[in-house]
């Protein structure tokens, strides 16, 4: 894989840009404090915005790595950060990453996360080299799913008690695309 790091990105409503300390305040208030946002989620909902503080502080020398892969989701219309996405699992041998990503509540439903999902498998898929782009959910969240599918991901299989989120031991619905159905929707 020809790694390049968090690389800023841009959709035609979004950016998707490195973090810095500032955006806290946003990650707080726009997602991370927000039961409903993280109902589904691997890491506890932020009970306080130093919580958030201490999460972009460990995050934030991790783009000194050229295979660390984690954005802000910035929305244009606003200029400030509305969620998260990144490689949260990624192996170089079989030359696959794993795509999770959130939103606050007040921009579900608008396109935002496929929009997202879809310059990620772009990146991922033409600047960085990999062949597989793979992401999961929870049964429970279809419309995180539907994202995938959207994107071109295929439904793979859902293990059953193999994950761990908020609402504790669940199901995993698993997704893949590989890089010749990428290129070859792209081409289409």
């Amino acid at each position: 894989m020809n790694h390049k790091g968090t690389a800023t990105l841009e959709t035609k409503h979004l950016i998707l840009r490195r973090f810095c300390i500032e955006d806290a305040k946003f990650m707080f208030e726009n997602w991370a404090s927000d039961d409903e946002v993280t109902k589904y989620l691997t890491w506890p909902t932020h009970s306080d915005i130093s919580i958030s503080e201490s999460v972009l502080n460990s995050w934030t020398p991790l783009y000194k790595k050229s295979d660390y892969y984690h954005w802000a989701v910035v929305l244009k219309e606003l200029g400030v950060p509305i969620g998260s996405t990144g490689a949260v699992e990624q192996r170089d041998d079989i030359k696959m990453v794993h795509i999770g990503y959130c939103i606050g509540r007040t921009w579900w439903g608008k396109g935002y996360t496929s929009e997202i999902l879809a310059e990620l498998n772009r990146f991922f898929f033409e600047e960085i080299g990999v062949k597989s782009v793979q992401s999961r959910h929870d049964p429970r969240n279809p419309a995180s799913g539907k994202v995938m599918e959207k994107c071109g991901l295929k439904y793979e299989g859902t293990l059953r008690q193999s994950d761990i989120n908020n609402q504790g031991i669940c199901d995993a619905a698993h997704y893949s695309i590989l890089a010749e159905e990428y290129f070859h929707r792209r081409a289409k």
